[in-house]
């Protein structure tokens, strides 16, 4: 199976820059897989598409302002991008430049915060943090959020807000679940009153959702671990609908990964945290999820393939250019898919 295969040509002006004033007002390309049809709709339109018997899965994972920019006693600037907390003081992080020496300390904001490198292998860094005050709050305070490289602006105040999901709770993620920006308590509340279930399971997606497969041999990439944690109200949840033959709609690829990653070959899902690689791509089995929503994805991505592999490659091309032609918004601030 061939990378190559997974490309598509993208007007760079459809690449959302901002999210829309109101999360619900996106647009909703609804793509049923039995019939290859297509439909166009609003994200507001979502609650008509659940009954009672199905099950609503979510990501209530929290993106935590994970850029930092400090400077060297050389006053040379240096970001850091926090990858994963190791304990109180400790993360490992990107850290540019790349020509930082281990055991160098550098400062932000006058000081009230430093970082010193402890470990290192390239740009990919385990550095301690000390601050005047209590550290996690310095990080969140001096932090930006941290958009994706295809976000040609700067992060600012409002992005802290929108970049996080109304239903974020479990800090950790350094890049947000895209599938779920598009809801609102309201909307919540509508699905609640169809008597569709809801459940939240968190997956902190990691800065392996961005890294690019190099190798035109897409079986050989190997995807970044990601913590999660699945917890039991989730598991009775899922597997009494599958039994009572309702769906499973997952919200995100990341909740789709977190459930294919610990069901039995059945189809049956277990209470578990701990770290996934799961990589989907064409040739996959689901064993779980039913419909998925998602947003639109980059070409030639992990998140791309698992898409073509939950409905076909082909018929996922079709919709995306038909997504193309009506000029729908993609990526982390654009519209919305629903694969039924």
């Amino acid at each position: 199976m061939k990378l190559s295969d997974f490309d598509y040509q993208l007007p760079k002006e459809l690449i959302a820059q901002f999210p829309l004033q109101k999360r619900d007002s996106s647009s909703l390309l609804v793509l049923e897989r039995s019939s290859g049809k297509i439909s166009h709709q609003r994200f507001i339109d979502l609650p008509q598409y659940l009954n009672p018997k199905d099950a609503l899965i979510l990501n209530d994972t929290r993106v935590i302002p994970a850029r930092l920019f400090a400077r060297r006693k050389t006053k040379g600037k240096v970001e850091i991008f926090l990858l994963e907390k190791k304990d109180n003081k400790i993360f490992r992080c990107l850290v540019r430049p790349k020509k930082i020496k281990m055991g160098e300390t550098v400062i932000l904001n006058n000081n009230s915060l430093s970082a010193t490198i402890l470990e290192k292998n390239g740009t990919d860094c385990l550095v301690e943090f000390k601050a005047r005050g209590n550290i996690q709050q310095e990080i969140r305070r001096l932090g930006q959020m941290p958009l994706p490289p295809y976000i040609r602006r700067p992060a600012d105040e409002r992005d802290r807000l929108t970049y996080q999901t109304v239903y974020a709770k479990k800090e950790g993620a350094v890049a947000s679940p895209t599938a779920g920006l598009h809801f609102t308590k309201q909307i919540l509340n509508q699905i609640k009153k169809i008597g569709t279930k809801t459940g939240f399971l968190t997956l902190h997606v990691g800065w392996g959702t961005f890294r690019p497969i190099r190798a035109e041999d897409v079986a050989s990439h190997k995807m970044e671990e990601e913590h999660f944690v699945l917890p039991t109200t989730v598991v009775n949840l899922v597997n009494k609908t599958k039994k009572e033959n309702g769906r499973v709609f997952c919200v995100g690829t990341t909740t789709t990964r977190v459930l294919e990653a610990v069901a039995d070959s059945y189809g049956k899902v277990s209470a578990k945290k701990g770290k996934t690689d799961l990589f989907i791509y064409p040739g996959y089995r689901f064993k779980v999820v039913d419909c998925l929503l998602t947003n639109f994805h980059l070409p030639k991505s992990t998140l791309f393939l698992l898409v073509c592999a939950f409905a076909g490659r082909d018929l996922i091309f079709k919709a995306y250019q038909e997504a193309i032609k009506e000029r729908y918004r993609f990526y982390s601030y654009g519209d919305a898919m629903l694969i039924l």
